[in-house]
């Protein structure tokens, strides 16, 4: 499922016109993600838990050359889903 399926599957489970559903979805990847700029978990119960890594600088190698290169540090999104969507998984 993409965003634009997301968008009509929600406006006709919720009987939303098209422009609502799309209004709403933005507007909780729009928090989720200003949260997440903050350094903020964001945790939906019974969903799962979205958290900011930080990943330290690190030596790497160019695959092309061989090339001993060093990656500088960042921040990356990580998801751990919580028990219901686990139980929601295992019975499928």
């Amino acid at each position: 499922m993409n965003k634009a399926q997301l968008i009509q599957a929600l406006a006709v489970k919720c009987q939303l016109t098209r422009k609502d559903a799309d209004l709403a979805v933005n507007a909780v990847f729009d928090l989720i993600t200003e949260e997440l700029e903050k350094g903020e978990k964001v945790q939906i119960v019974g969903f799962g838990c979205f958290d900011v890594r930080q990943r330290p600088a690190r030596n790497g190698r160019n695959p092309m050359t061989g090339e001993t290169i060093e990656i500088g540090e960042s921040r990356s999104v990580s998801f751990k889903p919580g028990k219901a969507l686990k139980d929601a998984m295992e019975t499928k």
